[in-house]
């Protein structure tokens, strides 16, 4: 596989380094960095670019159960979890990272709903005691791992024979794989690897970013331990990124024309998000 041929020197410290520097989604808001402001703005920003989170995460539904969360970022999904009543382990390779998630929690009183711990995916049980959750989830983070085949192949173990895992990881045959090449690549399709990862998210640069195949993504899948029961893709970023970055949501002139069915049909068939839903396979 030609991106673990391009990534295989990339070191887990450096991942730990760019995502301190600039954790995900720490700009949804211009309030001060944590307050209930803030926070709120954040929560707002996302699910309203992101809407298929809640559908996918189904937060509700975890209620009185245990989540094992691998990758929270910042939190936000970390504390809808908890907010519906779940107890969950909330994992993030970045410092940083976890220093906001744990001041957000403070600010929602949930504290004692969510145990937040440093460690790194692929050697998870390391640093995170080997115990049956209900759901593990893990939304946008195994991509950015030097070895994701690793990480993948320690959730079997914090699985009963009830628990789902959900996990969205990017899609191979995405629109924004397609803009990444033709914007930055200038059309270097066979140098996807490095163009992708460089401009995958909204701080350049990124040292790792895998795309799959819905077909690559169940072999990871079942060679962790795990069959796929649902997966589809979803989310294209309509907006303009100046305007976007000034907090105004104001779409690309082709995507402002375009009927939103028509909008529809191309997300759920070139989204950005590779969505899946898994259960162990019966050892």
């Amino acid at each position: 596989m030609r991106q673990a041929k391009v990534f295989e020197r990339v070191t887990i410290e450096e991942v730990q380094a760019y995502w301190d520097r600039r954790p995900c989604n720490i700009r949804h808001s211009p309030k001060p960095i944590g307050t209930k402001e803030y926070f709120d703005e954040v929560e707002a920003r996302k699910y309203f670019v992101e809407p298929h989170i809640p559908r996918f995460a189904e937060f509700p539904r975890w209620k009185g159960k245990r989540v094992l969360e691998i990758g929270c970022g910042i939190g936000t999904d970390t504390i809808n979890f908890a907010r519906h009543g779940a107890y969950v382990t909330a994992v993030d390779l970045s410092e940083k990272s976890l220093e906001i998630a744990r001041q957000r929690a403070k600010v929602y009183g949930l504290e004692d709903r969510i145990t937040f711990i440093q460690a790194n995916a692929e050697e998870l049980d390391r640093y995170v005691p080997v115990e049956p959750y209900d759901l593990i989830y893990s939304f946008g983070v195994l991509h950015h791992t030097p070895k994701p085949e690793r990480a993948f192949a320690q959730l079997r173990q914090y699985a009963h024979s009830d628990t789902v895992l959900k996990v969205m990881v990017y899609h191979r045959y995405a629109w924004k794989v397609l803009w990444i090449l033709l914007k930055y690549g200038k059309g270097q399709f066979w140098k996807a690897a490095e163009w992708v990862a460089r401009y995958s998210e909204a701080q350049e640069g990124s040292p790792v970013t895998y795309t799959y195949t819905t077909k690559e993504l169940k072999a990871l899948l079942a060679h962790a331990g795990f069959k796929a029961v649902e997966m589809w893709v979803d989310h294209i970023f309509p907006y303009r990124i100046a305007d976007y970055k000034q907090y105004r949501y104001v779409k690309v002139w082709y995507f402002r024309w375009m009927p939103s069915w028509l909008f529809r049909a191309l997300e759920r068939r070139f989204g950005w998000h590779l969505c899946a839903t898994a259960i162990p396979i019966s050892r």
